[in-house]
C-alpha cells in the first residue's frame, strides 16, 4: 500500500482546505439554521460556493457531473470539508446524499439517472434514504422490516412508518426499503410529493448539521410504478451492502475533519491559557490529553485510508468498514470528550465550536449501525474463520 499522495491530490487537498476556511467557516454563524439543520436557502447558497470553487459533489463519476475520486481521494477530501459543519453540505457531500448518489451509480437504470440523480449531483435536489422503522421495525437489523409492498398490476402499494429518516423534510426524492410477500426486500424509487407520503414530524436530534433533520415518515397505500423498483426486485438487502460499506468510512472521513477541528481550538487554547505558573500545554494532565488526541487522529486517519485502499482495490471492505467505523467513532469521539476537558467552561458553551462538534458527534457512534453490533458481526465472521480452519 502506498499512501503517498499525487501532487494533483496535493493541490485539490490544499484548494479545499482554503476554500473551507476562507468562505465557509465564516458562514457557520449564519442565521439559516434551526436545530433541524442549515435552511434549504443556506444549502443553496453554500453549494454555489462549491460550484464555483470546482468542488461540488467531488466523489461522483466525471459523467455525472463530479470529479471521479477514488475512496482514497474522497478521505483526503471528505477530512477537509468535515473541518467545518458546513463543509459537506456545501460540497454535497453530506448523509444521505453522499451515500445515496453512490447506490444510483451503481445500479440505477439510465432513466433513474436522467431523471433523480443528474439533479442531485448537479446540486439542485436532496434525497433520503428510508429504511429504520420504530420498534418492532428494522433498526440495526433490518431483517425486521415491516414496511410492505404488495404488486398490484404494474404497481407496488407501499405500507408502513420510517424514522430518523435524515433530509426527508425538502428532498425531492426517496429510496425506500420495503418487505415483499415471499420475505424479500427491495428498494423503490420515489417522488417525496407522491400521495400517500407525509412527514408526521421531526425528531428533536442532538446533533443539527444535516439539512431537513430527522423526520418520521409514514407511507399510507403509497403507489409506485414497477418501473421505479431500484435495481432488481429481492435484491434490497444487498443493495444495502454496496451503501453502507463506503457510507460507514465517509463518515469516518468527514468526522475526522471535525474531530481534527476541536484540538486545534484545544491546542491553541491550552498553549495560552495559563494556570499555576505555567501554560495548561506543559501540565503533564493536558499535554497527555493532546498527545493522546494526536495518536486517535492518527489511527482514525490510516484506518480510513487502508480501508479507501481496499474499496480502490475491488474488495467489499465490510469486515473492514465495521472495524474503521468502530475505531474511527470511538477514536474521534475520545479526542473531542478531551478537547471539551481542556477548555473547561468554555468546552460547555458555545464560545467554541468544540460544544457544537460534541453533539453533532455523539450520534456518530450509532449513525450506520452501533458499535456494538459491528463487533457483534465482526466476531461472528471471526469465529467462523476460525471453525474452518479448524
Amino acid at each position: 500500500m502506498d499512501f503517498s499522495l499525487s501532487p494533483e491530490l496535493i493541490e485539490l487537498r490544499e484548494r479545499t482546505r482554503r476554500f473551507i476556511a476562507e468562505q465557509i467557516i465564516p458562514m457557520e454563524d449564519d442565521p439559516r439554521q434551526s436545530s433541524h439543520g442549515p435552511s434549504e436557502e443556506l444549502r443553496r447558497d453554500l453549494v454555489e460556493l462549491a460550484r464555483a470553487a470546482g468542488l461540488l459533489t467531488p466523489h461522483a463519476s466525471r459523467e455525472a457531473g463530479g470529479l471521479g475520486l477514488s475512496h482514497v481521494a474522497k478521505a483526503i477530501v471528505f477530512e477537509e470539508a468535515g473541518y467545518s459543519h458546513l463543509g459537506p453540505t456545501a460540497l454535497n457531500i453530506h448523509a444521505p446524499d453522499e451515500g445515496n448518489i453512490h447506490l444510483m451509480e451503481a445500479v440505477a437504470t439510465e432513466a433513474h439517472k436522467e431523471r433523480w440523480l443528474l439533479p442531485q449531483v448537479a446540486g439542485r435536489t436532496r434525497s433520503c434514504f428510508a429504511m429504520t422503522e420504530p420498534a418492532p421495525g428494522a433498526g440495526a437489523d433490518p431483517s425486521m422490516l415491516r414496511t410492505t409492498a404488495v404488486r398490484d398490476g404494474d404497481d407496488y402499494i407501499l405500507n408502513g412508518t420510517k424514522w430518523f429518516i435524515t433530509g426527508a423534510e425538502g428532498a425531492t426524492y426517496a429510496i425506500v426499503m420495503a418487505r415483499m410477500e415471499d420475505g424479500s426486500a427491495t428498494m423503490f424509487l420515489t417522488d417525496m410529493d407522491r400521495p400517500g407520503i407525509r412527514i408526521a414530524r421531526l425528531m428533536d436530534a442532538m446533533d443539527r448539521c444535516f439539512t431537513g433533520g430527522h423526520a418520521v415518515l409514514e407511507f399510507e397505500n403509497v403507489r409506485i410504478p414497477a418501473s421505479d423498483v431500484l435495481g432488481e426486485v429481492g435484491k434490497g438487502f444487498r443493495y444495502a451492502q454496496i451503501r453502507l460499506a463506503p457510507a460507514r468510512l465517509t463518515h469516518c472521513m468527514r468526522w475526522l475533519g471535525q474531530a481534527r477541528r476541536a484540538h486545534d481550538v484545544a491546542t491553541d487554547y491550552a498553549s495560552h491559557r495559563n494556570a499555576f505558573g505555567k501554560t495548561l500545554a506543559e501540565h503533564e494532565g493536558v499535554g497527555f490529553m493532546l498527545a493522546d488526541n494526536d495518536i486517535d487522529l492518527h489511527t482514525a486517519r490510516l484506518h480510513i485510508w487502508h480501508t479507501a485502499w481496499l474499496l480502490d482495490q475491488g474488495d467489499r471492505g465490510n469486515f473492514e468498514s465495521s472495524r474503521a467505523k468502530v475505531a474511527c467513532s470511538e477514536a474521534e469521539w475520545r479526542v473531542v470528550d478531551r478537547c471539551v476537558q481542556i477548555l473547561g467552561g468554555q468546552g460547555v458553551t458555545a464560545d467554541t465550536v468544540v460544544m457544537r462538534i460534541f453533539m453533532d458527534m455523539r450520534a456518530f457512534r450509532i449513525y450506520d449501525g452501533p458499535s456494538e453490533v459491528h463487533r457483534w458481526s465482526m466476531a461472528r465472521k471471526i469465529a467462523s474463520a476460525a471453525t474452518k480452519k479448524g
